[in-house]
């Protein structure tokens, strides 16, 4: 059975950082391509990056030079950190694993930037 699991949202003050991670079992996230996702209330799920088996790096323009996106193959785990955050990065993220034609998400984390 494939699992993806998020963890490390939690509250946090803008300009402050979190590390979320996206740990797998019953799939090698290195031979996928990972995406990081989020949807705030009553909005579309939205990219945010993403990281090809070859090493492609993609981001939205409203997260690039802010978060980045890896993988450590070791720990079957891939990550998002997140500095500099603002208020409107408030949302459920998400990770999902894809490699056609097979789509795996995990259940998400909410992350809540506020004062």
């Amino acid at each position: 059975q494939v699992q993806l699991v998020e963890s490390g949202g939690g509250l946090v003050q803008p300009g402050g950082s979190l590390r979320l991670s996206c740990a797998a079992s019953g799939i090698t996230l290195s031979l996928y391509n990972m995406g990081w996702y989020r949807q705030a209330p009553g909005k579309q799920r939205d990219l945010l990056a993403q990281l090809t088996t070859g090493g492609s790096l993609n981001y939205a323009d409203s997260v690039k030079g802010r978060f980045t996106i890896s993988r450590d193959n070791a720990k079957n785990t891939v990550y998002l950190q997140m500095n500099n955050l603002k208020p409107e990065d408030t949302a459920v993220y998400f990770c999902k694993a894809y490699m056609w034609p097979q789509n795996y998400w995990g259940q998400g984390t909410q992350v809540t930037v506020s004062s």
